[in-house]
């Protein structure tokens, strides 16, 4: 089984996200599974204001549908809710892919730490992008 794992944060970075996935990825094939990642370095980026070792990925979902084509996965996880994240959920939803979500970090408190956006208008498109998370 082929899953791909969208992700905002990876190497270099160390946190606990990118630690989480290496963590998946390691166990993975003992479970049958074969993981690929798409992640800020599959595209041009730039960095995080005030945060310069993150980098912000200019994805767009076109990008992300032939990457996935090429990659042609059986199952599709959105790890971030960044812009791969959401370039790979709006192409998800485009193209009638079904996709699964996780949340792992308090991103609204993160961006609002960062930038002057208040932490509702972050939590209200947080609920937008997991409550558009397909079923099995």
């Amino acid at each position: 089984m082929r899953v791909l794992v969208a992700t905002d944060t990876w190497r270099p970075q160390v946190n606990g996200v990118v630690r989480s996935l290496e963590a998946l990825a390691a166990h993975a094939p003992s479970l049958g599974a074969k993981l690929s990642f798409l992640t800020p370095g599959h595209f041009r980026s730039v960095p995080l204001p005030g945060y310069p070792e993150i980098r912000l990925a200019l994805a767009s979902s076109r990008m992300v549908v032939r990457f996935l084509d090429e990659r042609n996965p059986d199952y599709i996880h959105i790890a971030t809710e960044g812009p791969v994240g959401r370039a790979v959920r709006k192409a998800c939803l485009r193209q009638g892919w079904r996709f699964t979500t996780a949340y792992h970090t308090r991103f609204p408190e993160y961006v609002a730490h960062r930038l002057p956006i208040p932490k509702s208008v972050i939590y209200s498109q947080e609920r937008h992008l997991l409550a558009a998370t397909p079923l099995p």
